[in-house]
């Protein structure tokens, strides 16, 4: 099934390929996507798909840069330094679960063996609070959204490294899970997250531009104007399956935990942008 969808949303060009990529290997799976939207886009370097939409519109890409002079994610910014600074009721904090400091967001989503599941930092960060007798954040708002956002600050210019160890074959499930969960039609719709960011990115969807699936993850979480505040990534996927009118997951779900994990693999070799701000 994930063969003949990747047929129809990567094009001709890329019509023998998909049947073989259903149970390709990451590495194969990486170079094929990222040579596609380098001959779809040559024009483009390919550091700039980290911009998202930014980086097929010279005019949204003027507008995006005036606002970054004046960033809307900077208070959030600023509280999340507070909060990782912050110590918990047992005179332990955040360094204490992360001794390499903030500038870590580059390191997630990871494959955990012990847990047997992918976490993501907005999981790894809950873990840690747990370990030291604090109770969980909730995955919507602050002060999670705060801190990450902190994080994805410290963490600017650190390329994407997701690895899938191909030795374990829980982390080739899980990354296949979240490759089929990318490319699977769902909802009233019946549209997958390829249709809109592969063969169609770069088309008007409205007044938006639908970016390239290649460099979605580096800027999150996001200050949308939208939203009128920032968000995480889990809070995008939500959005996205509810305009097509699909039941959307809990955030930090294993569904869109995997997801996470295969849709950051995909961006490998970027440089981490975040916070940033989207329409």
């Amino acid at each position: 099934m994930t063969g003949k969808i990747l047929a129809g949303v990567l094009g001709a060009a890329c019509f023998a390929l998909a049947p073989a990529m259903l149970h390709a290997d990451p590495q194969s799976d990486l170079e094929v996507y990222q040579r596609f939207f380098k001959e779809k886009y040559p024009d483009i370097p390919f550091t700039q798909f980290a911009d998202g939409a930014y980086a097929l519109n010279e005019q949204m890409r003027e507008n995006w840069e005036a606002i970054e002079e004046f960033p809307p994610y900077g208070p959030f910014v600023d509280s999340g330094e507070r909060l990782w600074a912050a110590p918990f009721a047992n005179g332990k904090g955040y360094a204490d679960c992360f001794p390499d400091g903030p500038a870590m967001q580059h390191k997630f989503p990871r494959w955990d063996k012990e847990q047997g599941q992918v976490v993501t930092l907005s999981l790894a960060l809950n873990q840690c609070r747990e370990t030291h007798g604090e109770k969980p954040m909730k995955y919507k708002g602050s002060p999670l959204v705060d801190l990450l956002s902190y994080i994805a600050y410290q963490s600017r210019g650190k390329k994407i490294n997701v690895v899938v160890p191909k030795d374990d074959p829980r982390a080739m499930a899980a990354y296949q899970k979240g490759k089929d969960f990318y490319f699977t039609r769902r909802g009233q719709l019946n549209f997958s997250c390829a249709h809109c960011h592969f063969k169609n990115s770069g088309m008007s969807l409205r007044t938006d531009i639908l970016s390239t699936a290649v460099g979605q993850t580096t800027g999150w979480p996001v200050y949308r104007s939208k939203w009128g505040t920032a968000g995480t990534l889990h809070r995008r996927y939500t959005g996205c399956n509810k305009q097509v009118r699909a039941k959307p997951f809990k955030r930090e779900s294993e569904q869109y935990r995997n997801l996470e994990y295969f849709h950051t693999h995909m961006s490998n070799g970027l440089a981490l942008n975040g916070p940033a701000a989207r329409k």
